[in-house]
């Protein structure tokens, strides 16, 4: 069973995403084992600090090393196996579908998540990987841990029940954009769902589906496109759909 630990000052935080939907089932049934560490738990004054001035000088707060070796030293204790390292940063590689799929192969992962200016740089000495989840800068590494923790253990095998949502996280990781989806009632308020959708033909339902992806991409993100074509990563079957979305969308146009 894959398991997932968390450094955090804020645990609170974490009460709603490990007790509800996807990963609160996920964690109930026993298909992940997800702990929320309080890092002040990790120190030894009375005030429980977990940060300090930075040397030198300079605005904000720095987390301090001596919880967060505690705590770290800890969770090797009780997983008996060093963790898979990450560090939320602003300045840390982007995280991707690409990179959610790699991170859902490990079994042993554990989170610290930054916060003030930072951790003191002694900190990076035990982190296998920073990792942000965009170009802005956020109060705490606690949001960025959880969209983390939600984008990979939805991908672990058994977690959402369905392979056909694996499936499509496969055609997904590739950069391109989802299709629009429909649902009851088939007509609102003139609006129709289109007619492929409720033909039962689940392989014309795929195609339009593939279409539709390709046609979003194209309009929105083209180099994706042309990427995907110099690398070859499309199927003889992909690249016909390509050229009828190409198609659909230049007759629109004219």
């Amino acid at each position: 069973m894959p398991v997932f630990d968390v450094l955090t000052v804020l645990p609170n935080l974490f009460s709603g995403f490990i007790s509800e939907g996807v990963i609160g089932r996920a964690i109930s049934s026993g298909k992940v084992d997800l702990k929320i560490h309080n890092l002040r738990d990790y120190t030894t004054d009375k005030h429980r600090t977990v940060d300090d001035v930075p040397y030198g000088g300079g605005p904000g707060m720095v987390l301090k090393p001596e919880p967060i070796f505690r705590a770290y030293e800890e969770v090797v204790k009780q997983r008996q196996k060093k963790p898979y390292v990450i560090l939320t940063e602003p300045w840390g590689e982007t995280f991707t579908q690409k990179k959610a799929v790699e991170l859902s192969k490990k079994d042993n992962i554990l989170i610290i998540c930054g916060r003030y200016e930072g951790v003191d740089e002694r900190v990076k000495s035990i982190v296998d990987e920073e990792i942000s989840i965009g170009d802005y800068v956020l109060t705490g590494g606690e949001l960025p841990a959880m969209v983390i923790l939600d984008a990979t253990i939805r991908l672990i095998p058994g977690v959402l029940g369905s392979e056909d949502s694996l499936k499509a996280d496969s055609f997904m990781d590739r950069g391109l954009m989802g299709y629009p989806n429909y649902t009851r009632p088939a007509e609102f308020k003139g609006l129709k769902v289109p007619e492929v959708l409720l033909s039962g033909n689940h392989k014309k339902i795929e195609e339009w589906r593939k279409i539709k992806s390709f046609e979003k991409t194209y309009r929105k993100n083209p180099e994706t496109i042309k990427k995907l074509i110099k690398e070859e990563k499309l199927t003889e079957e992909e690249k016909k759909l390509l050229e009828i979305a190409i198609k659909n969308i230049r007759d629109k146009i004219e």
